[in-house]
C-alpha cells in the first residue's frame, strides 16, 4: 500500500536591509529550480515555525537574525514537481554576521537586491510574500 503524502512545512524569511534592499538566494534544488527565493527551509519535526527559520538562515547564511512579525502563508503547491508545502513566512534583519553562502550545494547565488528591481524569475513564495509586503 502506497504511504499516504502529507505536505510538509517550509519556512522563509523576507530580510531587509537598511538601503530597503532584500536578500534572495539562487535555487540550486527542486523545488524551483533556477529560481530567486527568500532564505529558508524545512521545519524539523518538534521544532517550532520560528525557530526553524532563525536556525534554517544560520545554516544557509552564516547570520543571526530577529524575527519581526509574520508576513504570510504561503500554499507552495507544484503539481508537476509533486512538492506541497506549507510556509510561513517572517520579516527579519540580521542582527549579527556577514552574509555568505554556506551551502553552494544547494544554491547557485545569495545576493541583495533593491526591493523595487528583483528578478522576474522569484518562486511562489517569494512573489506572494512580497505582494503581502505592498
Amino acid at each position: 500500500m502506497e504511504k499516504e503524502k502529507l505536505p510538509k512545512v517550509g519556512v522563509g524569511a523576507v530580510i531587509l536591509d537598511e538601503n530597503n534592499r532584500i536578500l534572495l538566494v539562487l535555487r540550486k534544488k527542486s523545488p524551483e529550480s533556477g529560481y530567486w527565493s527568500l532564505p529558508g527551509g524545512k521545519v524539523d519535526y518538534m521544532e517550532t515555525v520560528e525557530n526553524a527559520v532563525i536556525r534554517e538562515i544560520k545554516e544557509e547564511l552564516g547570520v543571526d537574525i530577529e524575527i519581526e512579525r509574520l508576513v504570510c502563508v504561503t500554499n507552495h503547491i507544484i503539481q508537476s514537481e509533486d512538492v506541497h508545502y506549507v510556509a510561513p513566512t517572517f520579516i527579519a534583519h540580521i542582527t549579527k554576521g556577514r552574509v555568505q553562502n554556506k551551502e553552494p550545494h544547494a544554491l547557485e547565488k545569495v545576493q541583495w537586491f533593491p526591493i523595487n528591481d528583483i528578478p522576474e524569475n522569484i518562486t511562489i513564495t517569494t512573489d506572494y510574500a512580497l505582494k503581502q509586503l505592498k
